[in-house]
């Protein structure tokens, strides 16, 4: 049974305005206003910088050494989202895996569509394995938009000849831009996050006009062959859940090695109120502890 603190948040989510009624501009705002409610993560210091033309930010453990490593790609259905939106999950995973956590603010549409984030987060990529290091030591994550971000940023990158990392792990990622899945149906009324009747519409503004089923913008449709281990949480409460399943299905088709969890009655992107709620706080710890442990199997190696 859901533990007290998380109903309370849905019980709030609830009572938000559905995005639909909002401009992009509103919805900006209040999804990088959200984390000023909650406290910050306790022992993680941010570092600012530039990577490769876009803001960005390191969130680590003081002290922390440069490896290992984790590129973490933000949600917000390619249109929200920054440093201040998700720095505190970020910061989180940080400190869940023992690793340098670095967020960048890819380019967002309806401004910049498809395939704009996936450059940008090629592009950090790049500037990341520029810093030196055994790859090994490097991982990539991402939470919903930037879950699916994250499966094409590695198809993209093993399609340009670049070293991958060690692991990946996407939290209720997004891979299907026209919401086929069945959840999006059977799970409409449980999820108080996501809108089952804006899936299709909000992956058309990400696409700009073109194929819904072009794999890097819906990488439910890449060939993932040659990809690291992987990760992918999603909740039992969710519009997404079947996205999770159906990447699942088709990663393992292609030969990749899988951990898939579906958790009861979490909703989308549970693991951002990790500190808050019990359940959160378990899973990003699990998290890391993936992480951590694909890191120390790449160094033993």
């Amino acid at each position: 049974m859901a533990s007290e603190e998380l109903r309370v948040i849905i019980e709030f989510l609830r009572g938000e305005s559905r995005e639909s009624e909002l401009t992009i501009g509103q919805r900006r705002m209040r999804l990088d206003g959200g984390p000023r409610l909650m406290p910050p993560v306790e022992g993680a210091t941010t570092e600012s910088l530039t990577v490769a033309g876009m803001r960005a930010a390191w969130f680590a453990r003081a002290g922390a050494p440069a490896r290992p490593a984790v590129l973490y790609l933000h949600g917000g259905a390619y249109q929200l989202g920054s440093i201040a939106s998700h720095g505190r999950l970020a910061a989180g995973l940080a400190m869940a895996a023992g690793a340098r956590v670095l967020l960048p603010e890819y380019r967002l549409a309806p401004e910049h569509p498809h395939p704009a984030a996936v450059e940008d987060a090629v592009a950090a990529w790049r500037w990341l394995l520029d810093q030196g290091g055994d790859p090994g030591r490097l991982a990539v994550a991402g939470d919903s938009a930037g879950g699916g971000l994250a499966i094409a940023t590695m198809v993209a990158a093993r399609d340009a000849g670049l070293p991958l990392p060690a692991a990946a792990a996407v939290l209720s990622p997004w891979v299907d831009l026209e919401g086929l899945g069945e959840s999006v149906q059977t799970r409409a009324e449980l999820d108080p996050v996501l809108d089952a009747s804006g899936v299709a519409r909000e992956g058309a503004v990400y696409l700009g006009g073109l194929d819904p089923h072009t794999p890097l913008a819906a990488p439910i449709y890449a060939d993932l062959h040659g990809r690291p281990p992987l990760l992918i949480h999603a909740g039992d409460h969710e519009i997404l859940r079947d996205d999770a399943i159906r990447l699942a299905e088709r990663a393992r088709t292609d030969g990749v090695e899988i951990t898939l969890e579906i958790w009861p009655e979490m909703i989308h992107v549970w693991h951002y109120f990790a500190g808050l709620v019990p359940e959160s706080t378990r899973a990003l710890d699990e998290v890391g502890r993936f992480l951590a442990e694909r890191f120390d199997s790449a160094r033993a190696a």
